[in-house]
C-alpha cells in the first residue's frame, strides 16, 4: 500500500511553547495559527516487509530523525492493531520532501508530521476523523496538530490525549509575509528549548498564565473580525515568548540581530500608516501579518533583510490523489 499526503506549515499567532505532558505532547496552554499556502511537505508512506526507513529531501535521514519517525509509526501500528487490521505488523518506507527551510523556525516539523499522520493513517488502513488525525499528528510534533486544519486553527490544550486537538477558527482576512534571514537549522531544537525554558526560566509560570489569557483575547478578536487587535496580540505575544526563552540558563537566543531589525521596520511601517505586525517562531526568521491588499507593500519594505515570501491562508493536510 502506498499513500501520499501533503501538508503545509502553520505560523502561530498565539504561540505554543511548553508541554504539560512530554510523552503525549499536551501543551501547557492552547494556541492559534494560520496554515500557509506554500512551503508544503509531501510525504509518501509505502508499507514494506523490511525495516522502517526515512528519506528526507533526497537523502537518508539521520538516526535521530529516523528514530522519531519509527516511534510515530509505532503509534499508527498500535491503532491498526486495535482496529484488528492486518497492516499492524508492517514496516514502512517514508519519503518526505520539504519545500521550505527545515528546522529553521518555519514550522517544517508541523507540516512534516501532519503529512506523515495523514499518509500513514491511510497506508495502514485507518479511518480517522480530522480531529483524530490532529490528535495523532500532535504526537509527532505539537504544532502539527494545527496543520491538519484549513486556514486558521485553534489548538485546545486539553488535559488528555482525547481532549488535546485543533479545530477550525474563523478569523479576519489577512496575508503573511515571511522574511527568511537564515535558512540553516537552528542550534537548539524547539523540543530542547521548551525543556530548558521549563526547567530554568524564572518567568515560565507567568508565560503559562498569560498565554491562557491571550488565547481568550485572540478568540474574541477573531470573533469580532478585528484585524488590528489580532495584530497587536500577535506581536506582543511573540515578544513575550522570546523573552521567556531568553531568560533560560544558559540563555537561548533564537532571534538574530537582523530579526530585530525586521521588527523595527514593521514598527516603522505602522508609523507610516501601513498596518502590519511581526511575529517569529523558535528561529531567526520573521513573519509579518497584514491586510491582503497591503502584502506587496509590506514585502517591498523588508526585501533587503532576507528572502521574502507572501502567503495566503492555506489548506489543511490532505491525501494526494494518485489516480
Amino acid at each position: 500500500m502506498v499513500s501520499i499526503a501533503r501538508a503545509h506549515p502553520n505560523i502561530a499567532l498565539v504561540k505554543y511553547w511548553g508541554k504539560a505532558d512530554d510523552e503525549l505532547i499536551i501543551p501547557v496552554a492552547g494556541s492559534m495559527s494560520m496554515t500557509l499556502d506554500k512551503f508544503a511537505t509531501t510525504t509518501t508512506v509505502e508499507l514494506t516487509a523490511s525495516a522502517d526507513s526515512f528519506e528526507l529531501n533526497g537523502s537518508r535521514a539521520d538516526a535521530k530523525a529516523t528514530g522519531r519517525t519509527t516511534v510515530f509509526l509505532d503509534l499508527v501500528r498500535r491503532l491498526a492493531a486495535d482496529a484488528g487490521l492486518e497492516t499492524a505488523t508492517a514496516s514502512a518506507k517514508v519519503t518526505s520532501v520539504n519545500e521550505g527551510p527545515t528546522a529553521a523556525g518555519m514550522a517544517s516539523s508541523a507540516s512534516g508530521f501532519a503529512a506523515l499522520a495523514v499518509a500513514a493513517a491511510d497506508a495502514y488502513g485507518l479511518k480517522l476523523s480530522t480531529k483524530d488525525l490532529s490528535r495523532l499528528a500532535r504526537r509527532g510534533s505539537g504544532s502539527a496538530s494545527r496543520s491538519l486544519i484549513d486556514r486558521f486553527a485553534v489548538w485546545h490544550a486539553g488535559t488528555s490525549d482525547e481532549t488535546s486537538f485543533a479545530e477550525a477558527l474563523a478569523a479576519p482576512e489577512m496575508a503573511m509575509v515571511s522574511v527568511t534571514v537564515n535558512a540553516k537549522a537552528k542550534k537548539v531544537s524547539s523540543r530542547d528549548g521548551m525543556v530548558a525554558t521549563r526547567e530554568t526560566s524564572p518567568y515560565y509560570q507567568a508565560w503559562i498564565d498569560v498565554t491562557h489569557k491571550t488565547l481568550d483575547e485572540m478568540i474574541a478578536a477573531c470573533a469580532a473580525d478585528d484585524f488590528t487587535r489580532v495584530g497587536e496580540i500577535t506581536e506582543t505575544h511573540a515578544h513575550r515568548m522570546h523573552a521567556v526563552i531568553q531568560a533560560t540558563e544558559p540563555p537561548i537566543r533564537y532571534l538574530a540581530p537582523v530579526s530585530w531589525q525586521v521588527f523595527d521596520e514593521v514598527a516603522a511601517m505602522r508609523e507610516d500608516g501601513l498596518e502590519a505586525y511581526a511575529t517569529a517562531d523558535a528561529g531567526p526568521n520573521v513573519v509579518i501579518i497584514c491586510r491582503p491588499d497591503d502584502a506587496a507593500a509590506v514585502a517591498a519594505r523588508v526585501a533587503a533583510y532576507g528572502a521574502v515570501e507572501t502567503f495566503a491562508p492555506g489548506p489543511g493536510a490532505h491525501l494526494v490523489d494518485t489516480a
